[in-house]
């Protein structure tokens, strides 16, 4: 109730500030601006080293102001009651979800656990690495966890709930731009852009249906349910996204990037009637916006800046001769810099590089029935809005043709038909333009990608990975405004009274939140009814469970000794992750290594270092407390992990034994 009640606090502190500019739109635009403002200040909190309760002071300011000033009426916030009934009714969806389990225990959460848990137990700035003793998360894109910490923080949420909190706002807050965007967009089923987010792609449809993968090769479960179709990637959607529970980068931007394209659909539409005031805030919280991507997952900001100046320019030119002049330039000028200076000290702090773009050859692009598996939706839907452009001027077919039978390029090519001819269309609207920059995205993935570390046959994994998110949400709000659009005009489907949408509205709100409530929990490898991420540990590790209770309590940045596998996605490297306490290193690859030794040769020998003195901390009691104290390093874990990793032999003096329980022990080292 506490976390509901700050945000709910802060979008309500922002909301009168955002009348003028979002007119109607102000209270939903006010979710996602609300919660980029709080995290923009409690950042700035973290840099200067003061308390981070300190950054709700100016919200409080603004809701006094704005309290004494009248702008808040009984009438006005009753008004907005589909606007909080939406954010609500995901929320607690997502929650439900989160409820039946929550556990931290697999894939990613491990890390976005141990990352969120080291925001909130020392949030400075740039977060301690909690996998990398002396290190900091310079290395990595860390905003949404620190987003997540300092609200944490400041609704007194410990993190094994917080953790299970964040994808329930992020979910709602994403349901109610995407309902914003759909009410701008369309006259009537103005709700339809919301299914962006419950949509399965059709690799998903095929495996429910007939129980196997569609690429048996890469995806031999039912597990991924369809986001193992293109070998050797990863193409998620937020359906599994979700359902699947990391709280991750690629997860927690989405938020984000809807909000970004809401500004620029209203922007599209209301540029014309705004006066310079309101223009130059709307650009503040468009900026607001765009500056925050490098910081919450990087590869955003490289398909969404330059759709910010091309949107931008388009604008300009929409409502030209009137509008372009120097005032109204300061859209497409000022918005990119703006975005740039609002984060200007992370990137004074960043210490990662990426070594630029690869090309794909014919022979490594996407398998034409793969690619189809993961896009056919909407490039059915897309193409078929463009049917008669193809009669009417079938040589533009030319250059698909090329890059299929020419070039080897099928799926590109494919994709390559409805791009063509909604380029050379007149008179382009708004969710047509999105659809452009979705299709390029998916075309622009079959030629090039980003080189990175994740090795020479997932060299596309990430690629993939994070602009077919991008494209997911730009491909899904075009194709659900034309199907709302088609709909529209459709005389036959008749018009649904208010009463009656209230009641199916209610039915499936009650079946959406029995559901949960319903599935075996044998499903889950530790199912359980919470919201406290680490309520298993008491039954499947208690031991482990005392260990991080005791260590938890503890004040300040401690730095603990534990097992190390030299790996990833396993149990290992669990008492820094549950914590957030340093430990000397915790999950390697694809994770430390790829963050850090990518730098210099220095970080690979110093990985690698890391994990033999641990082994030695272990084995060798006289060299103990030599190398515990060259990581500053105060207390010693020993458990089922470390026994099972190491042949454990401890000193006879200098560790104080503080707790020993159902096998675990922790020791201090003193003296």
């Amino acid at each position: 109730m506490s976390w509901i009640v700050v945000l709910t606090f802060l979008q309500l502190s922002l909301y009168p500030s955002l009348k003028k500019t979002f007119d109607s739109y102000a209270f939903p635009a006010s979710f996602g601006a609300s919660l980029l403002l709080f995290t923009l200040i409690s950042w700035y909190c973290g840099l200067v080293y003061i308390p981070i309760p300190l950054a709700l002071l100016p919200f409080v300011i603004l809701f006094v102001y704005h309290l004494y000033r009248r702008h808040y009426t009984i009438g006005d916030l009753r008004s907005q009651w589909r606007w909080e009934l939406v954010f609500l009714i995901f929320f607690f969806l997502m929650l439900e979800v989160r409820f039946v389990n929550p556990t931290i225990s697999y894939a990613e959460k491990f890390m976005d656990h141990a990352f969120l848990a080291s925001v909130m137990r020392q949030p400075v700035v740039p977060p301690l690495d909690p996998w990398f003793s002396g290190g900091f998360l310079n290395v990595y894109y860390y905003l949404g966890y620190w987003m997540f910490g300092c609200l944490a923080i400041v609704s007194g949420v410990p993190s094994n709930i917080a953790f299970n909190l964040a994808l329930p706002t992020v979910l709602a807050v994403s349901a109610v731009t995407l309902y914003a965007i759909g009410d701008l967009l369309l006259e009537r089923f103005r709700w339809l852009p919301l299914l962006t987010l419950l949509l399965p792609n059709p690799a998903m449809v095929h495996q429910l249906i007939f129980g196997t993968a569609v690429n048996p090769a890469y995806d031999p479960s039912l597990t991924w349910l369809g986001t193992r179709a293109i070998t050797n990637t990863i193409n998620e959607y937020p359906l599994f996204s979700f359902i699947w529970g990391d709280v991750h980068p690629h997860v927690i931007s989405m938020f984000n990037q809807l909000l970004l394209i809401f500004i620029l659909v209203y922007a599209w539409k209301r540029w014309g009637s705004l006066d310079k005031n309101t223009k130059q805030v709307l650009c503040i919280i468009a900026a607001l916006s765009l500056g925050s991507m490098p910081l919450i997952n990087t590869w955003d900001v490289l398909i969404y800046a330059p759709i910010t100046v091309i949107v931008s320019v388009l604008i300009l030119l929409k409502h030209r001769p009137v509008q372009f002049r120097p005032d109204a330039i300061l859209l497409l000028i000022s918005l990119p810099v703006l975005s740039v200076i609002i984060y200007l000290p992370f990137y004074l702090q960043l210490d990662t590089y990426t070594s630029g773009f690869g090309l794909i050859g014919p022979a490594l692009d996407s398998d034409l029935v793969y690619f189809l598996y993961v896009h056919a939706f909407f490039l059915i839907i897309i193409t078929a809005t463009v049917v008669r452009d193809i009669v009417r001027r079938p040589w533009f077919l030319v250059v698909p043709l090329a890059l299929g039978l020419i070039g080897g390029y099928e799926s590109a090519a494919i994709a390559t038909i409805p791009l063509i001819y909604l380029i050379v269309k007149k008179d382009l609207r708004i969710h047509e333009i999105l659809a452009i920059f979705g299709l390029f995205i998916v075309i622009a993935s079959e030629f090039i990608y980003i080189k990175d570390y994740m090795g020479d046959i997932n060299f596309r994994m990430n690629t993939i990975f994070k602009w077919y998110m991008v494209a997911w949400l730009l491909l899904s709000i075009s194709v659900f405004t034309t199907i709302g659009q088609v709909l529209s005009h459709w005389n036959r489907v008749p018009k649904i009274s208010a009463r009656q949408q209230a009641t199916v509205v209610i039915v499936i709100v009650s079946l959406l939140a029995a559901a949960p409530l319903l599935v075996p929990l044998d499903l889950f490898k530790y199912g359980s009814r919470s919201l406290d991420g680490l309520a298993y540990l008491d039954t499947y590790h208690p031991g482990d469970a005392a260990a991080v209770a005791y260590l938890r309590s503890l004040q300040g940045g401690e730095i603990i000794v534990e097992a190390q596998n030299g790996g990833s996605y396993s149990y290992y490297s669990r008492i820094s992750s549950f914590t957030g306490l340093q430990t000397i290193i915790g999950w390697t690859g694809p994770h430390e290594w790829g963050w850090r030794s990518k730098n210099n040769q220095w970080y690979v020998d110093n990985i690698a270092s890391r994990i033999k003195d641990i082994q030695t901390i272990y084995e060798q009691p006289e060299q103990m407390r030599a190398l515990m104290q060259k990581y500053n390093a105060t207390y010693l874990v020993v458990g089922e992990p470390e026994r099972t990793q190491y042949k454990v032999s401890l000193p006879s003096s200098g560790l104080e034994l503080v707790l020993s329980q159902d096998g675990t022990d922790i020791y201090k080292l003193v003296g």
